[in-house]
C-alpha cells in the first residue's frame, strides 16, 4: 500500500556551490534560473551568488532569489549573497532581502606577516568541501 502524506526531505548532498553572476535583471533571468535550476539538482547544503561584478538586479532577480531560498530552506539549504555593490545592497535592504537571506561582503585581507586560517597548523586533517562555479552572462 502506498504510504501517502508529506514528502520526507531531500538530504543535502553537496557542501557548497558557489554562483557569479555579472548581470541579473528581466532579460537574462531564464539563463539564470536555469542554472540554479541545475544546481538546486546538486541538493546543496548552502549556495553563494557572489554579485561583485553585478551592476544591476531589479525586481525580477529578488524574485529568483527568494525562490531558490525557499527551494533550498525546504531542505534545510541556506542561500547567500555576497559582495553585493552599495546600490544593490541598498536595493536588497529596501527589498528586506537582507532580513530574509544572509548578505554578507568577503572579509578583507590579512595583514602582512599574520597567519591566515589555512597557514595556521591543526591536527585535525582539512574537510573536503566541493565547489561548483557558473558565470551567467546574457548575449543581447
Amino acid at each position: 500500500m502506498p504510504v501517502t502524506g508529506p514528502l520526507a526531505p531531500t538530504t543535502c548532498t553537496l557542501p557548497l556551490v558557489e554562483v557569479r553572476i555579472t548581470e541579473f535583471d528581466l532579460t537574462c533571468l531564464p539563463a539564470t534560473g536555469a542554472v540554479f535550476d541545475r544546481l538546486l539538482a546538486l541538493h546543496p547544503a548552502r549556495v553563494v551568488v557572489d554579485l561583485s561584478g553585478c551592476r544591476h538586479i531589479d525586481a525580477a532577480a529578488i524574485g529568483l532569489l527568494l525562490d531558490v531560498h525557499r527551494q533550498l530552506a525546504r531542505s534545510d539549504g541556506v542561500l547567500t549573497v555576497r559582495d553585493p555593490n552599495p546600490r544593490i545592497r541598498r536595493i536588497l535592504h529596501t527589498a528586506r532581502l537582507d532580513q530574509i537571506l544572509p548578505v554578507v561582503d568577503t572579509a578583507p585581507p590579512s595583514p602582512p606577516g599574520t597567519a591566515t586560517p589555512a597557514e595556521e597548523p591543526t591536527s585535525a586533517p582539512p574537510a573536503l568541501v566541493a565547489h561548483g562555479r557558473a558565470s551567467v552572462r546574457a548575449t543581447h
